[in-house]
């Protein structure tokens, strides 16, 4: 790996980023992932995790103020402990649900699993989540002298973990999404347009629930323009005279996260194939490196798989040398069996190999990743607004073409089972190609922290960027929205 460079080392010029070049994730060496390595109790293991020391905070501010903003760093233990924090204070209680969204389906399985078995509750009772074409949550009828019918929904779920555009799809049938107490948005920082779509629909919602308190947390966020976003005005709207209630004002909450050190290699220069670089880091990792688990990140499948049968390939080839290698790919295109394989813990004598696209930067908990391997790029999502509003404005201008024409057909031109003649047909545009574009793009410096943070939860680790450290310095801070607004 000598086409690594480590900061600290001779080799280039300049490295004073806010890393400092090693990204200390904490000063704890006795400390543990969440799952709780060497612990005798679930709960001892939740009481060491960062997070606990701010319970009681974290309670004060949801119950004194309607949005609070949490930063919270990796291995806080965030998304897993607030939702419970919540029902152990009340806020589920009543047949009021706290409902905690995730960016990606597998994220909301895992940590729906993880709280679960902290809870010791079978999941899909107290405890359930709700994905596309899976629901894995428990109501029941009850009868009710409110109830036109006699009876009524009431929810045994308490805590629900759903995807964001799963929530949005709820606001269909429930526009004031009336039966939940608490909604913690997490991971805000990808801002994909359900996210934003979803916090500026919550806003309003809390203009006429003023009772309804959101939680948005992330690791990476920015927290003073969230909070800004959720500013209410100096008067609400449609209460004219009535001053503000104090806790309408956003609170900022920032929860340090605790791991071990991380080693940051920088590439010496620019790669051409990170494909074949990354093959290449991992096969040297594996051959002159301790045991551990390595974590890979490309960009999609097509590379995934790809440097998967390079690597099955190689140990093949090499026999002995390289045969401890295990090798998983992980991209949304998986069956849940096969995803859920990353999780299945490593054999004695075994390396796993997680080749991952950014499903694995956030929320996802991977035992035993010691190694980062990152390719500096992911595939990422824009929308065009001026080519969107364009594409609909002609929609409008042939819909209503078409019906200044239908106005000359007389009805008895129309007969059942017959042809309309092509003529009667105005053609409606084909959708403009800009509209949405998914490029492969440099990630941020925030997603570059949140990939590195995954090989710090064990032990102390190693994050080997393809990127030279003039590269790093020239992302951005934070990445840019799907459906920007200026």
């Amino acid at each position: 790996m000598s086409h690594f460079w480590k900061p600290g080392t001779e080799k280039p010029r300049m490295v004073d980023d806010e890393e400092g070049g090693v990204l200390f994730l904490s000063t704890a060496a006795s400390s543990s992932s969440s799952s709780g390595f060497g612990y005798g109790s679930m709960e001892k293991q939740r009481q060491r995790l960062p997070v606990y020391k701010y319970r009681t905070a974290i309670l004060y501010l949801v119950e004194t103020h309607a949005t609070s903003v949490i930063v919270g760093e990796t291995v806080s233990g965030k998304t897993t402990q607030i939702p419970q924090y919540l029902k152990e204070a009340g806020w589920a209680d009543g047949g009021r649900v706290i409902a905690c969204t995730q960016p990606r389906r597998l994220a909301v399985q895992s940590v729906a699993a993880r709280v679960a078995e902290e809870m010791g509750v079978k999941l899909g009772e107290e405890v359930g989540y709700t994905i596309r074409f899976e629901d894995l949550t428990n109501t029941f009828l009850v009868m009710t002298a409110e109830n036109f019918h006699g009876l009524a929904a009431q929810n045994t779920t308490m805590i629900k973990f759903l995807t964001d555009g799963v929530l949005l799809r709820e606001m269909m049938d429930d526009p004031l999404l009336t039966k939940y107490s608490v909604i913690m948005v997490d991971e805000a920082h990808e801002r994909s347009i359900s996210t934003d779509i979803l916090l500026g629909l919550l806003k309003k919602i809390q203009r006429r629930r003023p009772e309804l308190r959101l939680i948005i947390s992330s690791a990476t966020i920015e927290a003073k323009s969230m909070s800004a976003f959720f500013q209410a005005s100096k008067r609400r709207r449609g209460l004219e005279g009535e001053e503000l209630r104090p806790r309408m004002e956003p609170a900022i909450l920032s929860v340090e996260g605790r791991g071990f050190n991380v080693q940051i290699h920088f590439a010496e220069e620019p790669v051409s194939d990170y494909v074949q670089g990354v093959v290449s880091t991992v096969l040297s990792i594996h051959n002159q490196e301790p045991m551990g688990d390595i974590l890979v990140f490309l960009t999609g499948q097509d590379d995934i798989d790809t440097a998967v049968k390079l690597l099955n390939e190689e140990a093949q080839s090499n026999g002995k040398k390289s045969s401890g290698l295990i090798v998983l790919p992980l991209y949304s295109g998986l069956s849940r069996a096969e995803q859920e394989l990353i999780f299945t813990p490593t054999p004695r004598g075994k390396r796993k190999v997680v080749i991952s696209t950014n499903i694995a930067e956030t929320s996802l908990t991977l035992e035993g990743i010691v190694y980062v391997v990152d390719s500096g790029f992911s595939k990422q999502r824009f929308y065009n607004p001026n080519q969107f509003q364009a594409w609909t404005k002609e929609c409008c201008i042939r819909l209503m073409s078409s019906v200044k024409l239908s106005l000359f057909i007389k009805d008895d031109d129309f007969v059942p089972y017959r042809p309309v003649p092509p003529e009667y047909f105005v053609p409606v545009p084909e959708p403009i190609s800009d509209i949405e574009n998914l490029v492969v793009a440099p990630i941020s410096k925030a997603s570059a922290r949140q990939r590195a943070g995954r090989a710090g939860r064990v032990r102390p680790g190693k994050c080997y960027r393809y990127l030279s450290s003039r590269q790093y310095f020239t992302l951005l801070c934070f990445s840019f929205a799907e459906f920007p607004t200026q």
